[in-house]
């Protein structure tokens, strides 16, 4: 029997095959034991900066022996002294997770950030730093009084998770170090179940915050918007009184300025307002995720979240909804100005056209009046060197009456000039 190959790898692949495949386990969740302490940090950065970032951890391994991302990797995890790196590459921006052992019977949060600093900066920041989480983990049950109390004057929302099998609490404010931190309760979990909701409440404070940049970018369009919501009335309303071309290319003009400042800032908040979407899309279905169940007397993740977090992602939706109507309505006015000005052209132009007809009309007449003096005049003239022949020759001696045969030929001569006219009308109407 012949030999046909090892199965499916004996075909032609497709060329995206392998990329497709690898997508669901591009960033797998890793099992994670109680206690550990996580320092979590997301950059923004732009293509060259990701390279780079990957090259900067490629770096690091190499120079401790170990291999290092290769082009195609999104996640990856590298043990190094004292300290576990979870690297991984997105469109917009890259995070760090630094997971560092903790201690059973040492207190939540302690030691400061500060003091796990040195192993952090082993890497150079890829760029401007966006999130920055302390997430401690620790086995056991608590008491959410006593967990409330972690932090400090803010309401920290606090609540069971993962089926009542954690605790999770969080004010979702920067402390002293600048972290939001994030306490988690590990009453019964085991590591592979630890491990998804910790990335998984890291995912929600990450993408929360990447949500929230189309805020300032929504605030900073909105005077603009304003101030375009209230001139385009005005210009209705001039429309309305407006006569003569010149009037209406004014406001046509004014109308074209409006929807091209609209433009601009509705082209450069494209992106981030559609980013904005898709990552308060992202937070809702983490925060589904975590199967969260609310405490008495303790605001709940998705109820905090949703009190603090949806009025910016309506702001977003609000301006970017105005930018849209407020686009078809300019455009509307200016095709309602573009028809007046043309029909004002078309009926100038109508006028124009008359205007050279009457004019051509004009000329032809007076064109034709000239014809027939012309032929006056030219017959005039040739009756005059006809008489004057006649009377040369009587004189000679011949038998004529110059005066009588004069007056008989001037028929003739005018009938003979007028078709010569004619017969040269006639070929140049023909040219």
């Amino acid at each position: 029997m012949t030999d046909l190959g090892l199965g499916a790898s004996a075909f032609e692949q497709h060329p995206f095959r392998a990329r497709i495949l690898g997508e669901l386990h591009a960033r797998p969740t890793r099992p994670q034991e109680a206690p550990a302490r996580i320092l979590h940090f997301a950059f923004l950065i732009d293509s060259a900066r990701g390279e780079a970032d990957r090259a900067a951890v490629t770096n690091l391994c190499v120079e401790r022996g170990l291999t290092g991302p290769d082009a195609q990797t999104r996640q990856f995890r590298v043990e190094l002294q004292g300290a576990a790196l979870v690297w991984e590459r997105h469109g917009e921006f890259v995070t760090h997770s630094w997971e560092f052992a903790s201690s059973e019977a040492g207190e939540a949060f302690s030691p400061s950030p500060d003091a796990l600093m040195r192993t952090i900066r082993m890497l150079p920041q890829p760029g401007p730093l966006l999130v920055a989480v302390d997430l401690h983990m620790l086995a056991g049950d608590r008491d959410p009084a006593r967990i409330a109390s972690l932090f400090g004057p803010l309401q920290a929302a606090v609540s069971e998770a993962n089926s009542g099998r954690a605790l999770i609490a969080s004010d979702f404010a920067p402390d002293t170090f600048g972290f939001v931190r994030i306490f988690v309760a590990n009453r019964s979990m085991p590591p592979m179940s630890a491990g998804r909701l910790t990335q998984r409440l890291l995912e929600i404070e990450t993408y929360r915050t990447l949500a929230l940049m189309g805020l300032p970018e929504a605030q900073n369009l909105a005077p603009s918007i304003r101030r375009i919501e209230h001139e385009l009335p005005r210009l209705l309303d001039a429309m309305t009184q407006a006569t003569g071309v010149e009037q209406n290319r004014a406001l046509l003009d004014a109308l074209t300025g409006l929807a091209s400042e609209l433009e601009v800032g509705a082209a450069a908040s494209l992106y981030r307002f559609g980013a904005t979407r898709a990552y308060d899309e992202l937070v809702r279905e983490r925060l589904e995720a975590i199967a969260e169940t609310r405490l008495a007397d303790y605001p709940s993740w998705n109820g905090f979240l949703a009190r603090r977090l949806q009025p910016a992602m309506r702001t977003c939706r609000n301006t970017e909804e105005r930018q849209a109507d407020l686009s078809r309505k300019l455009a509307r006015a200016a095709q309602l100005l573009r028809t007046r000005v043309d029909t004002e052209v078309e009926a100038q132009n109508s006028d124009l056209l008359r205007q050279m007809g009457e004019r051509v009309q004009l000329q032809l007449r007076l064109q034709q009046t000239v014809e027939g003096l012309s032929v006056a005049a030219i017959t005039y003239y040739i009756a005059s060197v006809v008489h004057h022949v006649l009377e040369g020759a009587k004189e000679a001696g011949v038998h004529v009456e110059p005066s009588k045969d004069t007056a008989i030929a001037i028929p003739f001569i005018a009938a003979f000039v007028a078709w010569t006219v004619w017969r040269i009308r006639r070929r140049h109407h023909g040219d």
